[in-house]
């Protein structure tokens, strides 16, 4: 048999082993975080110093490049870099999918909480992520050969459209708005609901006069975390929107986004060229909104604290 070791020994070996535990532990964590870190850090210099290239070395004017609805530049006698009408249908394609799939998934959300019965949110909340796990591509798959064909006979124009765009967004992100707006509203604190109840207050005026003005923030969370895929979705949208580089004048007008326009062009340039220059750009402004959202999540986030 082994012999055992004096008391003090033991505890200054355990002392060790623990202290180990704790320096690779922490040494794991430091280096995570540094290789996180360090990978934004790169992204963001990469993609700043290849997107400002089209302004600093081939002398294109920001504010053309901005405001300009023209875009051609494979036209070698007058071409032009104008990106207005994707950052526009970018914009529209995004804030028109949230204000679709908002409703629905703090609706959903409020159901699971706060009027379904405990086995109802059992099985309507893995129902719900499990759309989470379906590919972009099967979306825009279903949105191609389902809703373009139906928008086209029944609603009116070409089928492809900002139409169709923001409904296949709006699917695509309804579940992350439902989860966190159910995660959000489970974790309000009980004495909310019973001090509205012994109030007197009814279930539907506690959840709209008490429990959602609790949660807004988070909500407002949901909604942004929701918009910021919609920003960056590129293959769904691609495939339902149209790509035509003019300004849409209605839902049902073919429009573009900087991430469709960035996917379809950027095989078929080359690099260093001026056109895959201004193609790099428009990933600038896709990581600028990236950490617009960021920020205003970050902001949001600072008032989740009740009052």
């Amino acid at each position: 048999m082994e012999k055992l070791l004096p008391a003090q020994d033991r505890l200054l070996k355990s002392k060790r082993s623990r202290l180990g535990g704790e320096f690779r532990g922490k040494f794991f964590v430091i280096l995570c975080a540094v290789i996180m870190i360090s990978a934004t850090i790169a992204i963001t210099i990469f993609l700043g110093t290849k997107g400002l290239q089209s302004f600093t070395k081939n002398g294109i004017s920001v504010m053309e490049f901005l405001t300009s609805a023209k875009w051609n530049p494979t036209d070698k006698a007058n071409p032009a870099y104008g990106v207005l009408p994707f950052i526009f249908g970018s914009f529209a394609v995004t804030f028109l999918a949230a204000l679709i799939a908002a409703p629905l998934g703090i609706g959903g959300a409020i159901f699971m909480t706060e009027i379904a019965p405990s086995w109802g949110r059992k099985i309507l909340q893995p129902v719900v992520e499990l759309l989470v796990g379906i590919p972009s591509v099967v979306y825009g798959f279903i949105g191609l050969t389902v809703l373009v064909p139906f928008i086209r006979e029944h609603v009116g124009g070409l089928g492809f459209s900002l139409l169709s765009g923001m409904i296949v967004l709006a699917i695509m992100i309804l579940p992350t708005i439902t989860t966190i707006a159910t995660d959000a509203m489970s974790s309000l604190p009980n004495h909310l609901r019973e001090g509205s109840f012994a109030l007197g207050a009814t279930r539907w005026q506690t959840i709209r006069k008490v429990l959602v003005p609790a949660a807004m923030p988070s909500l407002l969370t949901a909604i942004i975390l929701g918009m910021a895929r919609a920003f960056g979705e590129a293959l769904a949208v691609q495939m339902v929107i149209g790509n035509v580089r003019n300004l849409p004048t209605s839902i049902l007008d073919a429009s573009a986004t900087l991430t469709t326009i960035i996917t379809l062009n950027m095989g078929h340039t080359t690099y260093g060229s001026v056109e895959n220059n201004t193609l790099w750009s428009m990933g600038l402004i896709l990581l600028i909104m990236s950490f617009a959202f960021i920020l205003l999540i970050r902001y949001l986030s600072s008032r989740r604290k009740l009052r």
